[in-house]
């Protein structure tokens, strides 16, 4: 875990977003396309964890920005370039614009201050997305990145973000993926070396503060 100084400087309100990744009904919901997932997210206490986190972040000032992946009725636009996408196709809860599925997920909050950000194609919540330019304008200069899941969307979410020059801070309590041991071990020999490491009380403590 960073020093508590240093962190405090990163998760600055002024120039720190919380971004939470596919957060939404369709996926981590009680009936979501992904029982395992919605499982894993809510009984280890991650999307409550997520929940905390987004509300101490609209009472300390932290832009909130929530992901959320979907697809058109029709599929256009939608990537088929690899097994996950024609996967997702054939899921009996899909993600289609204008659902409840792409929803953001109870208990997180969503204040009219929130950004919420759609993507119609690719992985990633960053690349393709408005998400960048929207952070820029706003000033920011940190992403703390939430979510699921740590298989792909939220690595993704972190690589995109350190090489497009923002400080990540992952919290390592407050993403989850499948199986259960695969997120700790993502984390201690993948996202460490490139992310701050922390967790979902420590940067409560600091916006709380």
């Amino acid at each position: 875990m960073p020093p508590l100084d240093r962190l405090a400087a990163q998760l600055d309100p002024a120039t720190t977003a919380l971004l939470t990744v596919e957060c939404q009904r369709g996926v981590v919901g009680a009936d979501g396309a992904l029982p395992e997932l919605a499982h894993q997210v809510r009984s280890t206490g991650v999307l409550d964890r997520i929940a905390q986190l987004t509300a101490t972040a609209h009472q300390a000032g932290v832009q909130v920005v929530h992901a959320v992946a979907e697809r058109r009725p029709d599929g256009r636009g939608a990537s088929r370039n690899a097994r996950l996408f024609h996967a997702a196709e054939r899921l009996p809860v899909r993600q289609l614009t204008g659902s409840s599925a792409v929803r953001v997920a109870e208990p997180i909050p969503v204040a009219d201050e929130d950004l919420v950000v759609r993507r119609l194609h690719g992985l990633s919540p960053l690349a393709g997305t408005d998400v960048d330019a929207l952070l820029r304008n706003l000033g920011v200069r940190t992403l703390v990145v939430t979510g699921v899941s740590s298989n792909v969307a939220v690595p993704n979410a972190v690589f995109d973000a350190v090489n497009l020059g923002y400080t990540a801070v992952v919290p390592a309590d407050a993403i989850a993926g499948v199986p259960a041991d695969y997120t700790p071990a993502l984390v201690r020999h993948t996202l460490a070396l490139v992310a701050t490491v922390t967790t979902a009380d420590e940067i409560h403590e600091r916006w709380a503060g």
